[in-house]
């Protein structure tokens, strides 16, 4: 690490000191030979089978040793903080667009040993998430999840207004813009139903890839955030909330949706259609089985699908004092054996519970495989058998942002742009111009170790 930055971290770490010394999330001391001991996380919880069943496995596969699971959600101050005092965790479970920020800064250890003591084999992996991974050549951690995202909409709302599934195409914006204005329905002044959410801040580089941009280089240390055809697909996307009544109204709308529950958005004709990931299909299933939905990839300014994918990945720290066991952990962890058990796990509780399993989406493509290929069978489901081929179909298509070495001071400088245009503060050009500046000095000062 560069002077300037341990002393930052030095100091950070002094806000947590209590944490640290009541153990911190730190491990055991190196192990002699045969010895147990019990490795600690950061960023991980075991809520369900998908987690639980894995977990299991790789608790097996160093035993008597086992993983003590933290339970909570990444922080990267209590992160520093451990890494400074001497107390850093065995593993870390992190979004693999943040990743390349510690991987430049040396507080996570490269796993080319790993793989290699561990025959680890990386072509199980997909591409896009591996490249999340890999910063200048180097692996920095084993992917989890693929988040891919296709657009959702809701059959009986465009019914309703006369239109197909196939009017809400991103690639004809004026027509889109035409079908959300149709889609959109107040009571009185207010806002009754989304009629087309962009999902943007979160979604902008996918807008961007729409519009032929990349938001960073390919080696992950060049700005593009002032480009003029980011800005306009900005404009774009901020004009179609401003033309359903504005941010402040179209948010506060927003947040009241039931997302989990019985009363979604889809199931009470508050959202025609919008992008999302995956994920939600397993939802919709649970508590919409009935619903009438259409799902397909987003796509690009010529018609051509695009799926921006993200996820999260282990990696072990660099002042870890269990890198061996971590390294046996995380391989089984992300192992397409592990996988596929979880998957099974979750069809059989899915069938005991009359629910449908639309899968388990994952960086390894051997899962995948057995999982989709004879795991999940929805064809009592149509709807959501269609759903799921909709998400295949995008994945043929899928492309990740690469590794940054200050990929957590990127993001958030064009997150912080776009709430700024959303909120009314700055137009489009100038708040990407401001993020330029702001993500260029930050990829700058990594590279220069600073």
């Amino acid at each position: 690490m560069s002077t300037r930055y341990a002393r930052t971290v030095a100091v950070a770490a002094i806000g947590l000191l209590v944490l640290s010394g009541c153990g911190g999330v730190g491990g055991d001391d190196q192990p002699t030979e045969g010895e147990a001991v019990t490795l600690t996380t950061l960023g991980f919880g075991v809520d369900d089978e998908i987690a639980s069943v894995r977990v299991d496995l790789a608790n097996e596969a160093i035993a008597p040793s086992t993983v003590k699971i933290g339970g909570n959600a990444f922080d990267a101050q209590q992160f520093l903080s451990a890494v400074a005092s001497g107390t850093a965790p065995d593993l870390i479970f992190i979004d693999r667009q943040l990743l390349g920020t510690y991987a430049a800064r040396g507080t996570i250890e490269p796993l080319d040993s790993c793989v290699e003591k561990e025959q680890i084999n990386l072509d199980q992996y997909r591409d896009p998430a591996l490249e999340e991974v890999t910063l200048d050549g180097k692996l920095y951690g084993l992917p989890e999840f693929y988040n891919n995202r296709v657009m959702m909409i809701n059959d009986d709302a465009v019914a309703s207004a006369g239109l197909t599934a196939d009017d809400l195409d991103p690639s004809d914006r004026d027509g889109l813009a035409a079908a959300t204005t149709k889609l959109t329905k107040r009571n009185g002044a207010d806002l009754a139903r989304i009629g087309f959410d962009p999902k943007i801040p979160e979604f902008l580089p996918m807008w961007a890839k729409a519009n032929g941009v990349d938001m960073i280089s390919a080696d992950g240390k060049t700005a593009n955030l002032d480009d003029p055809k980011l800005v306009a697909v900005l404009e774009y996307a901020v004009g179609m909330i401003d033309a359903q009544g504005g941010w402040g109204s179209f948010k506060a709308f927003r947040d009241s949706f039931d997302f989990f529950g019985e009363k979604n958005q889809f199931a009470t004709d508050q959202l025609a259609a919008f992008p999302m990931e995956d994920w939600y299909l397993n939802v919709l299933g649970e508590v919409s089985p009935d619903l009438k939905l259409t799902v397909k990839p987003f796509t690009d300014q010529n018609g051509d699908p695009i799926d921006w994918v993200t996820g999260s990945a282990w990696a072990v720290p660099a002042g870890g004092k269990n890198k061996d066991l971590a390294c046996q952990w995380i391989k089984t962890m992300s192992d397409a054996d592990s996988w596929i058990a979880a998957a099974e796990a979750r069809a059989e509780k899915r069938e005991a519970e009359g629910l449908a399993f639309t899968g388990v989406y994952t960086g390894n493509e051997v899962a995948d495989e057995k999982i989709f290929g004879e795991i999940v069978d929805l064809s009592d489901t149509p709807v959501y058998e269609d759903a799921v081929n909709g998400v295949l179909e995008a994945q043929e298509s899928a492309f990740s942002m690469p590794a940054s070495p200050a990929g957590s001071e990127f993001k958030a400088a064009w997150e912080g742009a776009v709430n700024r245009v959303l909120s009314g503060q700055q137009s489009p050009a100038d708040a990407m111009a401001q993020a330029q500046q702001e993500a260029q000095t930050a990829l700058d000062n990594a590279a220069a170790g600073n």
